[in-house]
């Protein structure tokens, strides 16, 4: 599982470093492929099993429907295959980058089966707002007992 918050820098060339701590998740669960796409205003980077289970279940909607074609327009069209170099880092597409507004801070942030690529300013902005609404929050999931 992917857990906790590092933040990194992207380079010139749209590299990214993945935490040691997620590299390590990936080498010993999966493969060190990565399907990176676009998502609530960041992107997210799943394991390309993780991935695969996410299409089967896609692929169970019905395509009939405007809000599953839309999102799967949105959500699969923009993933794209994204492998770890030697140094541990994945190169980010151009249109990902430009869709996250990633710039030269961001925050790689573990979220149990998928890793979200944040723009720095964003991601504070996201985590402020989600902690003025922590108690709102903590109802809704008040049955996994927390």
């Amino acid at each position: 599982m992917f857990r906790g918050r590092f933040l990194h820098t992207i380079d010139e060339k749209g590299r990214i470093m993945v935490p040691a701590k997620f590299r390590e998740e990936l080498r010993t669960r999966y493969d060190e492929c990565l399907i990176v796409t676009n998502f609530d205003g960041c992107l997210v980077a799943y394991p390309r099993e993780e991935w695969h289970k996410l299409e089967e279940k896609l692929m169970q909607k019905s395509m009939v429907k405007r809000e599953v074609k839309a999102f799967v327009r949105f959500f699969v069209s923009g993933a794209t295959e994204c492998s770890l170099d030697d140094q541990g880092r994945v190169l980010i597409p151009p249109p990902l980058r430009e869709y996250a507004e990633l710039e030269r801070e961001l925050v790689l942030a573990g979220m149990l089966n998928k890793i979200e690529i944040w723009n720095k300013q964003k991601w504070d902005h996201e985590i402020s707002t989600s902690g003025q609404n922590i108690d709102q929050l903590t109802e809704a999931l008040a049955d996994l007992g927390i």
